[in-house]
């Protein structure tokens, strides 16, 4: 049987053929496409019973019934994430959606403190001085960590790792959560009410899923709480920050740094290749010109290990579709109808 994955990137396809070569031996094709899975490319996915999603394809009612109408009956999600599909739409068409449940936590949160050391210390400004030979360290001055508070929102595994290399620079741990996680309170964490939590913290980082009760957690009133010179870090979803009023609180002359490895808009955008066109999303190219904000393209994942693991778990996904098991992974199956 041939399964087709969307969205695969160049140094992912190595990891998730070795995965499939180790599992399959033959038994199963894999077809790796570049490009995104939605309602112009669906057509492509038709006579494939196995589809491979990505965080950044569109899995609307529209895209899952054209999946449904070619054949397709398990949808295999490459990431944690699942907000993109309709799993609604997907239970009423019988269909099976698992996703990555699990892979290392440390990707994130290491990747989460890279954001929030390069834009407390201006690395991104220093690194463009010095290639042309400008030595001067005029206006990169940066805060030591010891000492000040960072703001955990959402402290399951990610947070937890994030907290522990909070703790280890001595920072003071604030965290919000539907429940208070044990190693965090071991770290002397502190839970405290939401609004505190920002208005208290040197730097905030998000580690919670995009649920309709957190979409725009970060919205003008949790930015306006946050004090003028601490930092944000986004490294979970975009949707969790709510970008017109991030755009009003940098034109005020609020905050150190924002560190963003996601954005609300993102789809259609990260992972591809816009250099030689112009930049439409006027949001996106405003975030842009503050020196002071430094975006990267979801890649906070993306090391050889989460991704290995991904591809690894993908695999098992499809395997226990093909024996009719089940897992902690799987999100939608027909018996659930």
């Amino acid at each position: 049987m041939e399964i087709v994955a969307y969205g695969v990137l160049a140094d992912e396809e190595p990891l998730l053929r070795d995965a499939f070569d180790k599992s399959f031996a033959g038994r199963h094709e894999l077809r790796c496409l570049g490009l995104f899975l939605d309602a112009d490319t669906v057509p492509t996915a038709a006579g494939h019973e196995v589809v491979l999603s990505s965080v950044n394809d569109t899995l609307d009612a529209e895209v899952l019934r054209s999946l449904a109408k070619g054949g397709t009956r398990l949808i295999a999600q490459r990431s944690t994430g699942y907000n993109n599909i309709d799993l609604t739409t997907a239970r009423e068409l019988g269909l099976t959606v698992a996703r990555v449940s699990y892979y290392s936590p440390y990707s994130v949160a290491e990747f989460a403190w890279t954001l929030a050391l390069a834009v407390n210390r201006r690395l991104v400004r220093a690194a463009h001085r010095t290639r042309e030979f400008d030595f001067r360290l005029d206006g990169l001055m940066g805060r030591d960590l010891r000492g000040r508070t960072a703001g955990v929102i959402g402290t399951g595994k990610i947070g937890a790792a994030f907290a522990r290399i909070a703790h280890g620079f001595g920072m003071r741990l604030l965290g919000w959560d539907v429940a208070e996680n044990p190693d965090c309170l071991a770290l002397g964490m502190e839970y405290v009410p939401r609004e505190r939590l920002f208005a208290e913290a040197d730097l905030v980082s998000l580690h919670v899923p995009l649920l309709p009760e957190t979409h725009h957690l970060v919205d003008a009133e949790a930015l306006g709480l946050m004090k003028d010179d601490a930092i944000l870090v986004n490294s979970s979803r975009g949707g969790l920050v709510d970008t017109d009023a991030l755009l009003e609180t940098l034109r005020a002359g609020r905050l150190s740094g924002v560190g963003l490895d996601v954005y609300e808009e993102e789809a259609g955008v990260f992972f591809l290749d816009r250099s030689l066109e112009v930049m439409t999303d006027e949001r996106l190219a405003r975030l842009m010109t503050f020196n002071n904000v430094l975006i990267t393209s979801h890649q906070a994942y993306f090391t050889r290990d989460a991704v290995g693991q991904i591809a690894q778990t993908t695999v098992a996904n499809i395997e226990d579709y093909f024996a009719k098991r089940s897992s902690d992974n799987v999100l939608v199956r027909p018996e659930t109808s």
